[in-house]
C-alpha cells in the first residue's frame, strides 16, 4: 500500500481536518489543493453541491464497523443528514445497525452514488461495479486518486469526483466547517437549504 494507507485498507488522510496547515488563498475548500484540481479529472463547487443535492442514496465500499475510523464517522455524518448510506464491508455482516454487503453488485434497489473509502488500486474493480449497476456517481474519497479508473467511469456516462470527502463537502456548503474558522470557499451570508431528504 502506498504512504495514504493504513493497514486496513483504509487511507489514514480520509475526511480528516488539518488546522495547522495553512490555507491557500484560492483554495476550493479542503482538498482545494490536490492535484486532481488541476488536471481533467477537476469538479467545481457548484458540480459537488448538485451531486449533494441531487442523490441520496450511498454505496459506502470500505465503510467499518470502528467508530473511530474516518468512514464509520462520514457515514454517521451524511445519515444524520437524511442520505441512505449502504455498507459494502466483506469483512462485516452490519454497520451502524444497517446490512453490510459484499459487493457493490450485491446491493438491491440499486444506488446512486458509489463513494470509495479504499486504497487508490482498489478502485478499478469497484468502478466496474458501479457501471454494471448503473450508478450515476463514482466518489473517490480524500486521498483516494486513480485516473484510469475515473477515465473508465466518466466514459461510461458517469460523474467523477475523486481525493474529496462528502462529509467534509456537505459540510461546507450546508453548515459546520465555517464553524471551526476553516475555508469552506462558499462566498455568503448564508447557509444553502438543503431540498431533498430532509
Amino acid at each position: 500500500m502506498g504512504s495514504g494507507s493504513s493497514t486496513g485498507g483504509e487511507p489514514v488522510s480520509q475526511c480528516t481536518i488539518s488546522l495547522i496547515e495553512p490555507v491557500e488563498k484560492d483554495q476550493d475548500g479542503v482538498g482545494g489543493n490536490s492535484p486532481v484540481n488541476r488536471g481533467a479529472f477537476a469538479t467545481t463547487p457548484q458540480d459537488r453541491l448538485r451531486i449533494l443535492q441531487t442523490y441520496r442514496r450511498i454505496a459506502m465500499v470500505g465503510l467499518s464497523s470502528n467508530e473511530f475510523r474516518p468512514s464509520h464517522y462520514a457515514a454517521l455524518y451524511l445519515i444524520a443528514e437524511g442520505y441512505d448510506v449502504i455498507p459494502v464491508n466483506p469483512r462485516e455482516k452490519s454497520i451502524l445497525g444497517r446490512e453490510s454487503y459484499p459487493s457493490v453488485a450485491a446491493v438491491p434497489g440499486g444506488v446512486e452514488v458509489v463513494d470509495i473509502f479504499r486504497e487508490s488500486a482498489a478502485v478499478p474493480p469497484i468502478v466496474e461495479e458501479a457501471i454494471a449497476i448503473g450508478a450515476k456517481v463514482v466518489w473517490m474519497q480524500l486521498g483516494v486518486v486513480n485516473e484510469e479508473a475515473a477515465r473508465r467511469a466518466r466514459d461510461a456516462g458517469l460523474e467523477v469526483v475523486m481525493d474529496r470527502c462528502m462529509k467534509i463537502e456537505h459540510a461546507r456548503f450546508f453548515g459546520g466547517l465555517n464553524t471551526i474558522g476553516m475555508n469552506t470557499a462558499v462566498i455568503s451570508s448564508r447557509r444553502r437549504p438543503v431540498t431533498q431528504g430532509k
